[in-house]
């Protein structure tokens, strides 16, 4: 299958189950098949804030599987270094739909690893998401201060430990997040965008978009996600290296859409503000951490509004470890800078704190 299909709307429950019928997916899978549901739990926040995955959309894909007489169904993710998948579990409401349909949740954080062979060398993948029989990955469309969008081939993310997570950045994110689609393929994609944050991927400006996508390659949902914030594939390099290595094909054609309902309810799709390149202006960054970089920008972003600036340089990045920094340093690994504030990953509020003293 290589259609998209695409429903507008609010209600994430009853837009899932459309999306579904509509692909007519109980006929992909297998009877008695172990099935898997990777949403997106960064951090522990609620889905209106435009981060992370609203829980109908699981409870919509559990109730549509379950009708279809599959039963072997459970949640997994690891959130982003510094955060804590269960207590993100609870603040999205995924305890009530894990209760409500007997699905067990599984905190990737836990779980045991085994390296994989992939385009980038060897990758250390969990074991749940390999021994899945069908992955079913829900991502939700939105910014990211470092890759500029992030969809369904960033969202698998969550399925390697956290000192894999580090060593991503150290490999400059897009090699690697490319070579884990071409190791670990999501059969099925079901982009969650009724509100993602066009900003920040830890959300906070959310912008609703009112509309889900639904497809079989994560390769072509990525370059679609592109097309609608009015970004060029071509900006978001993994995009390109996951089809180079086999993880899907980028093309699309307007044939390739299919609506499930009437878009009259919005379907011109907002485009990226330009903010975050404007708050990390003065920003130095060799490898920074996604939980560690976001958490500067949004730092960054409270003081803006606030009215304060910054023209200061501030360093981040594990390229910078034991360097003697003169200028802001952000996190352990700058920890030798004339002004620093520690932690792996520091808070927002932390950096803040020492931002307002300078």
């Amino acid at each position: 299958m290589r259609q998209i299909y695409e429903v507008f709307g609010q209600d994430a429950h009853a837009m899932t189950i459309a999306l579904m019928e509509s692909a007519n997916i109980a006929a992909l899978i297998p009877t008695g098949a172990n099935i898997a549901l990777k949403p997106n739990l960064v951090v522990a926040a609620s889905p209106d804030r435009g981060a992370t995955t609203h829980a109908g959309v699981l409870s919509g894909v559990i109730e549509y599987l379950q009708a279809s007489g599959q039963n072997k169904i459970s949640i997994m993710e690891g959130s982003w270094v510094g955060d804590s998948t269960q207590r993100a579990f609870k603040v999205c409401g995924y305890d009530k739909v894990s209760q409500k349909y007997d699905v067990p949740f599984y905190d990737l954080k836990e779980d045991t690893v085994q390296q994989v062979a992939t385009p980038a060398g060897p990758i250390s993948i969990c074991n749940r998401a390999l021994d899945t029989d069908f992955l079913i990955n829900l991502p939700v469309l939105k910014g990211h201060c470092q890759t500029q969008m992030t969809c369904a081939l960033k969202n698998c993310k969550g399925c390697i430990p956290d000192q894999e997570k580090r060593h991503f950045h150290s490999m400059g994110l897009h090699r690697p997040i490319a070579a884990l689609a071409a190791a670990l393929k999501p059969e099925l994609t079901i982009v969650d965008s009724i509100c993602g944050d066009l900003n920040f991927e830890e959300g906070g400006t959310p912008i609703y978009t009112n509309r889900m996508i639904l497809g079989t390659d994560p390769v072509q949902i990525d370059a679609y996600g592109c097309h609608l914030m009015g970004l060029d594939p071509t900006d978001v390099p993994y995009i390109h290296l996951a089809e180079e290595w086999g993880a899907g094909q980028a093309s699309f054609c307007n044939e390739d859409i299919v609506q499930v309902n009437d878009p009259a309810q919005g379907a011109d799709y907002p485009k990226p503000s330009g903010r975050v390149a404007a708050l990390t202006k003065n920003v130095e960054a060799a490898s920074a951490c996604s939980a560690c970089y976001g958490n500067l920008v949004r730092a960054l972003y409270q003081l803006s509004q606030s009215g304060s600036q910054h023209s200061d340089k501030i360093f981040i990045g594990q390229q910078f470890k034991g360097q003697a920094i003169d200028g802001i340093g952000i996190g352990s690994c700058c920890s030798c800078a004339t002004q620093a504030v520690k932690g792996c990953p520091p808070t927002a509020d932390e950096i803040i704190k020492l931002l307002e003293t300078l």
